[in-house]
């Protein structure tokens, strides 16, 4: 099965890289995949997933949850602060905090909940204009900010434009966590995941490798 054979590189790049075996999660990108190529990960024992959209994930998380255990939702795509609230109580895991509104909204809702998901910076390490993210020179100010709000920031996410080579993005990525004591790194996707692991990645979004290519109606 794919699922395997993304381990198993997952696995060999993390000891090429030097690095503790364990020390990098697979997380699974079910987005606008159909629910049985969900439910055939789910069998084949993965845990970890990652949804773009908390409409979709609503549509069909809660019922899978109610089949497994132990499943571990990321939301990987931009959040509207409307839907912070709807968010944070089906995400174990918010990677796209990328504005000091939304910061505010998840301080908000953690402090009426007592809980709160865990964080991810998204960093728009290419300065694209179309996409969303802190940009790099505001990126300690940023981190500074989300803690100073008592935020469980746990890491920093990047999504590299399409025709720029990834590693340089990676490599800017580690910097700005390494400089901020950030210790989670989410960055490398089904294309290029084990340049992102020798580069630091302690998370790598894997989708079209794992599922097969995305059908979209």
């Amino acid at each position: 099965m794919a699922l395997s054979d993304i381990i198993a590189r997952i696995d060999a790049a993390t000891e090429a890289a030097g690095r503790a075996a364990g020390s990098v999660e697979l997380i699974a990108v079910s987005k606008v995949q159909p629910p049985e190529r969900v439910a055939a990960v789910l069998e084949a024992g993965q845990r970890v997933f990652g949804e773009n959209r908390v409409q979709e994930a609503a549509g069909r998380w809660p019922e899978f949850r109610a089949r497994y255990d132990g499943i571990s939702l990321h939301l990987i795509g931009p959040l509207q602060t409307n839907k912070a609230r709807q968010a944070v109580e089906m995400f174990d895991v918010i990677q796209t905090l990328d504005r000091p509104k939304l910061a505010t909204a998840l301080a908000r809702l953690a402090e009426e909940r007592g809980a709160c998901p865990d964080l991810f910076v998204q960093v728009n390490t290419g300065e694209e204009p179309q996409k969303a993210g802190i940009l790099p020179a505001d990126a300690d100010a940023f981190v500074a900010e989300v803690r100073r709000q008592g935020l469980p920031l746990k890491g920093l996410m990047c999504i590299p434009p399409v025709e720029e080579e990834p590693s340089l993005h990676f490599a800017l990525l580690a910097k700005i966590a390494e400089r901020n004591g950030v210790a989670g790194l989410s960055m490398g996707m089904s294309a290029d995941f084990e340049t992102a692991i020798r580069l630091g990645a302690t998370h790598v979004r894997v989708g079209s490798a794992i599922f097969g290519e995305r059908v979209y109606d």
